[in-house]
C-alpha cells in the first residue's frame, strides 16, 4: 500500500537491494491534486492490462483488480513510466493488514454507517470499499501512488461504490474525519512512527481508528489492545508463510 504497507519478504527486499530499489516512494503533496486526465487514462489502462479481477480470501464480497505475481508487474510498472528505483506495487496486492481491517469491517456495519471515514495508505482501496459496502456516508481513500489513485478508483467502480481517491501523504491532516482506517502500516520504523503519533491524537479528538496488522516489526503493541485475530492466506511470493496471524487493534 505504497507510502505504509506490508513489510516484503525476504525475497522482494533481496531483489530490492540488488537492484538499488527504495522501498519509499517521494513524499506526497498534501491535499492531493488530482493527476491530468492524460495521466489517469493512461495508469488506467495499465491497471486494466496487467491485473484481472480477483477477490480476495478472506473479503470474497469484494473484487478487485490484482496481479497474479510481483516481479512481473513491478518490472511493468518501471518500463511504463521509463524509471528504475520505483517502489513496490502495493496496490496491486491484497495485504494482510488490509484484508483482516476490511472483513472487521464488513462483519461490523456499525463501525462506519452514515459516518465520514478515511482508509489511509489505501493501496488497492480494499478497506475503503468495504466501509462503503458497510454503509459510509462518505468514504475517502488516500495513497501517494498515482497507480494507487487509480486503481482505487476502478476497484470502487467494479464493486458499485462511490469512493473519493486522494493523491496525498494526508499524516499530521486531519478534516474532521469520523473514523479512520489504516491497513499494514508497520513496515518501516519512521513512518510507522509518524503514522502512529497522527492516528493516536486522531483518537484523542475523538475519532475511531482501527489499524490492522500481521505484528510486523514496527508495529506499536504496547499503545494498541488487539479487537480480533484473523488467519488471513496471502502469497509465498510477497510473505513468508501462506497465512498470516493478523490482528485489528484499536489504541489503550
Amino acid at each position: 500500500m505504497s507510502r505504509i504497507s506490508a513489510e516484503p519478504s525476504p525475497q522482494s527486499l533481496s531483489r530490492t537491494r540488488a537492484r538499488g530499489f527504495s522501498l519509499l516512494p517521494p513524499a506526497g503533496e498534501g491535499g492531493g491534486a488530482p493527476a491530468r486526465p492524460d495521466e489517469g487514462s493512461a495508469k488506467r489502462a495499465f491497471i486494466l492490462a496487467n491485473t484481472g479481477l480477483t477477490e480476495p480470501p478472506l473479503v470474497p464480497e469484494v473484487k478487485l483488480r490484482l496481479a497474479d505475481e510481483a516481479v512481473p508487474i513491478w518490472t511493468r510498472t518501471e518500463e511504463e513510466l521509463g524509471a528504475m528505483g520505483l517502489p513496490p506495487p502495493f496496490w496491486a496486492f491484497a495485504w494482510a493488514g488490509g484484508q483482516a481491517l476490511a472483513r472487521y469491517v464488513l462483519d461490523n456495519p456499525d463501525l462506519v454507517r452514515e459516518r465520514r471515514v478515511l482508509d489511509f495508505a489505501s493501496g488497492s482501496g480494499l478497506v475503503a470499499i468495504a466501509a462503503a459496502l458497510a454503509g459510509s456516508s462518505c468514504v475517502e481513500a488516500s495513497d501517494i501512488d498515482a497507480f494507487a489513485a487509480a486503481a482505487i478508483g476502478i476497484n470502487a467502480a467494479d464493486n458499485g461504490v462511490s469512493v473519493a481517491a486522494r493523491l496525498a501523504d494526508l499524516i499530521d491532516v486531519d478534516e474532521g474525519w469520523d473514523v479512520v482506517l489504516a491497513g499494514d502500516i508497520a513496515y518501516e520504523k519512521e513512518m510507522a512512527e509518524a503514522a502512529t503519533r497522527w492516528l493516536a491524537a486522531l483518537v484523542a479528538r475523538g475519532a475511531t481508528v482501527l489499524i490492522g496488522d500481521p505484528r510486523r516489526t514496527y508495529l506499536a503493541a504496547d499503545r494498541l489492545e488487539c479487537v480480533i485475530e484473523y488467519r488471513v492466506p496471502v502469497t509465498r511470493e510477497l510473505e513468508d508463510s501462506e497465512i498470516k496471524r493478523t490482528g485489528v487493534f484499536r489504541f489503550r
